[in-house]
């Protein structure tokens, strides 16, 4: 059995740690997680490799183009082929921050790791699903980025949200026909290191909805925001 490729950025902790459980316990998936710091990620690999699941570590800075090149480089030289792509890995800086407080350094490093980095993994990776025509992009999005839910404080984590959910329509309308699903999730408030310890919902929670895109039958859904399995609104 040829196994698919998944690869989930930040994987090493917290949702992106959890989806790699999950999909490592599909007998037809090898999970590749990845992180920006090494050490971190090893560790995180190995405790899974530990329960038996088919997962390996990649050195991936989202932020970096070279970094994005290499991982692909790689992916394409070993396996031949990527399946999915998680884009999980994230970063929310501006917390409570008002719009006349906001850095705006903090603001563009907001975008260039929340945005640009998935933008760029799907630039690159595209083309290798286009070879098996099969593809599953899943985007970790918040309702914090929903312009029907828009409120205010935290403008760079809103408006990277916000840019998340515009490629994943477009970037489904684009794929339409080649068998390659884009589909934005929503995963809650989380108890991770970002959500922290008073949010409502368990790793297990957070990560199912993003699991499930992940795997989704080839007449899924594509373009739409999704928390629990079920549609939000934009």
């Amino acid at each position: 059995m040829q196994k698919r490729i998944a690869i989930v950025t930040g994987g090493n902790r917290g949702i992106g740690f959890e989806i790699c459980r999950q999909l490592a316990a599909r007998e037809d998936i090898r999970v590749l997680l990845t992180a920006r710091n090494a050490a971190s990620g090893q560790r995180a690999a190995v405790s899974l490799q530990e329960t038996g699941s088919d997962v390996h570590f990649h050195h991936l800075e989202v932020t970096d183009q070279n970094s994005a090149r290499r991982l692909v480089k790689e992916v394409a030289d070993r396996y031949g082929r990527a399946d999915i792509l998680v884009n999980n890995a994230g970063i929310y800086p501006d917390s409570g921050l008002r719009v006349a407080d906001l850095d705006l350094g903090v603001a563009r490093q907001t975008l260039e790791t929340n945005f640009y980095g998935p933008l760029r993994l799907c630039k690159h990776l595209v083309p290798l699903m286009q070879r098996h025509a099969y593809g599953r992009i899943v985007n970790l999005s918040s309702r914090m980025g929903s312009l029907n839910k828009m409120g205010g404080g935290a403008l760079g984590y809103r408006a990277s949200k916000a840019a998340l959910n515009v490629l994943t329509r477009v970037l489904a309308a684009e794929l339409q026909g080649d068998n390659i699903l884009v589909n934005s999730v929503d995963p809650g408030w989380v108890r991770s290191d970002m959500g922290g310890s008073s949010a409502t919902r368990s790793l297990a929670q957070g990560a199912d909805t993003a699991v499930w895109l992940a795997t989704l039958p080839d007449d899924g859904p594509s373009g739409g925001f999704f928390r629990d399995r079920q549609p939000v609104e934009w």
